[in-house]
């Protein structure tokens, strides 16, 4: 059976051509190598430093409104605790901790490995802050490695919102393949791409070093 080739045919094919050119380009995608932290609902706010405080930024982030305070606090887990633990805002409908996979040993509990926001049936922890305490039944988790970038850039060379990647970062002497890596699409995005610390130690990554896609995952 013969098949017609329209000229949206050849459009569509010419178009996925140039995509795939300016993937092997080789995309830079700038590394954010990412602390312990915490992201606080406004009731938590309220219970560990007083009805109404206002949380301090003190550095902006590369993802757009997002920053740094300068406000810490204290965790609680089963056998351990961790201190000076850095708040980020804005404010969340929901707190959450992250964590790494050697943070957890100390608190004396497995996070399972989750996409921010993604807290259903996550690990129990305590905050301890400079007003009071709270008790949270799930929020804990260890951040999956992830990929920030804009739909202009995800169209430029062929990704999609979703999409797992191989991607290879580090130093020359302890450089790693990070497999199955999903891509984030938004319109507030920067490029960025997002690992924990165990991830950056184990690579030799730093801030603002560079990652680059090399294969699509699965």
């Amino acid at each position: 059976m013969e098949t017609t080739v329209t000229k949206e045919m050849m459009a569509a094919i010419a178009l996925k051509v140039v995509q795939r050119l300016c993937a092997l380009q080789l995309l830079e995608i700038p590394i954010g190598v990412s602390n312990r932290h915490i992201h606080l609902s406004r009731e938590d706010v309220d219970a560990l430093f007083g009805k109404g405080y206002q949380l301090t930024p003190v550095k902006m982030l590369k993802q757009p409104g997002q920053y740094a305070c300068a406000e810490t606090l204290t965790v609680k887990g089963p056998k351990g605790s961790l201190n000076k633990v850095r708040i980020l805002g804005p404010e969340r409908k929901k707190t959450q901790l992250e964590v790494s996979v050697t943070d957890s040993y100390q608190l004396g509990f497995r996070p399972p490995v989750r996409m921010s926001g993604d807290l259903e049936g996550s690990v129990a922890f305590d905050l301890v802050g400079p007003e009071g305490s709270v008790h949270e039944d799930e929020g804990a988790i260890v951040a999956l490695r992830h990929i920030h970038m804009t739909p202009q850039i995800a169209q430029r060379y062929g990704y999609a919102d979703g999409q797992r990647v191989d991607v290879e970062a580090g130093n020359d002497q302890r450089r790693v393949v990070f497999r199955n890596v999903p891509i984030r699409v938004t319109e507030t995005s920067a490029l960025e791409m997002h690992l924990d610390t165990d991830e950056a130690n184990a690579a030799g990554a730093v801030n603002d070093a560079t990652a680059r896609i090399i294969e699509p995952g699965e």
